[in-house]
């Protein structure tokens, strides 16, 4: 926190948060030290900075603001999304076990499936909307659990406090990606979770033109294994790109505003179209887990997923959209959509997809901030351009 201002609100913090300037030369942003290495004046004095890799201050900087944002006690840094998640389940060792939510990024999903069962760590996929069903699948071996919510892609609302209390209960260590919803529409830490994952290329670096991932911890201790993991494999965020996304967060409450603004509109647009089968939205009323979701979060978020009915062709509709881009990622300020089975969600073996009701007719939608009349326009003749 600045030790130069006074401030209460999340909109202040996303201002003044963290490291604030530079107190050398008076600078209101703090300078990309874009060095490997740092000079000592001789050896064994004990200096704070010394390589790159273990610590650089404009990616300390960035970690102490997400840290205060979602109200945790220490933040990291990464150079991905999956580089964050990777040094999460580096915490485990062979033998143990995590569960995860049921429908989750298709790159969580591999690398579990690739790679660490590779090292002896398996997982096993659950509704944790269930809390019973989640509960029922906790054994001896399961040391964590892995929850999205909303999930990704089909916006599954999960009792965040609800799982947090279970899993405490059991011993397990409480994981969640925000990514979705990011610290101004959820703080998962509030509500009992030890750790919280980004995909900060998405909503906090907001302008699509950056890769990051970041991770915060509710006590010191977590997080001071976390930052030996981060050292010792060295998939730290460099200090150019930890600039940007600085810069990035300074705009997340203005940005989401009118991310959701358009979101809420898109959603009832899309629901009371009779060409859309299904719509997935957790700021819909009659969405299943709406209550709980609306006791957790700020709101409904700007991600959401819908189905046609079955009269039309998917791929004249992907093709038709002239505005809306198809593309990975989400959470930039222009509208991007997705084919989950075929994009986002490929590394999922299709009877796992089905079950879980990632269908091949699935559409994601992350709405941006252009002109809600321009973004529903382009849909609409999409839908109408796709009737067979």
């Amino acid at each position: 926190m600045s030790d130069k201002k006074i401030y209460q609100g999340f909109n202040s913090a996303l201002i003044h948060g963290g490291i604030y300037g530079d107190p050398l030369t008076g600078a209101v942003n703090v300078p990309i030290y874009q060095t490997s290495t740092f000079e000592q004046e001789n050896i064994g004095l004990g200096v704070k900075w010394e390589y790159s890799r273990t610590g650089n201050p404009t990616r300390a900087a960035l970690e102490a603001l997400i840290a205060e944002l979602e109200h945790g006690q220490r933040g990291l840094a990464f150079g991905s999304g999956m580089a964050a998640i990777t040094a999460v389940l580096s915490l485990f060792k062979s033998g143990d076990r995590i569960l995860t939510s049921s429908n989750i990024y298709g790159g969580t999903f591999r690398v579990l499936d690739k790679v660490f069962k590779n090292f002896g760590i398996t997982y096993e996929n659950v509704d944790t909307s269930d809390a019973a069903a989640f509960e029922k699948a906790i054994t001896p071996e399961v040391k964590a659990v892995l929850v999205e919510s909303p999930a990704n892609p089909l916006l599954t609302v999960t009792d965040l406090k609800q799982v947090a209390e279970i899993a405490h209960r059991h011993g397990l260590i409480a994981i969640t990606d925000n990514t979705f919803m990011t610290p101004y529409l959820q703080k998962p830490l509030d509500f009992g979770f030890d750790i919280v994952v980004h995909s900060a290329t998405k909503y906090l670096g907001g302008h699509s033109d950056l890769v990051a991932g970041l991770v915060v911890t509710k006590d010191k201790d977590l997080g001071d294994r976390l930052a030996f993991i981060q050292n010792s494999t060295g998939g730290v965020l460099g200090p150019f790109d930890s600039f940007l996304l600085i810069r990035g967060i300074r705009t997340l409450a203005v940005r989401m505003d009118r991310h959701v603004a358009n979101a809420e509109k898109a959603a009832a647009w899309l629901s009371k179209n009779p060409e859309v089968s299904k719509v997935y939205y957790p700021g819909l009323k009659d969405f299943p887990g709406y209550e709980v979701n609306a006791r957790q979060a700020k709101n409904g978020g700007a991600m959401m997923s819908f189905e046609l009915t079955p009269d039309h062709d998917i791929k004249t509709f992907f093709s038709g959209l002239k505005l809306i881009a198809l593309a990975e990622s989400l959470g930039g300020v222009e509208s991007l959509v997705c084919h989950p089975a075929t994009m986002t969600h490929a590394a999922i073996p299709y009877e796992i997809r089905q079950r879980i009701g990632i269908t091949d007719t699935l559409i994601r939608l992350s709405i941006g901030i252009e002109d809600i009349d321009d973004l529903l326009a382009d849909l609409k003749q999409a839908i109408e351009r796709s009737r067979i």
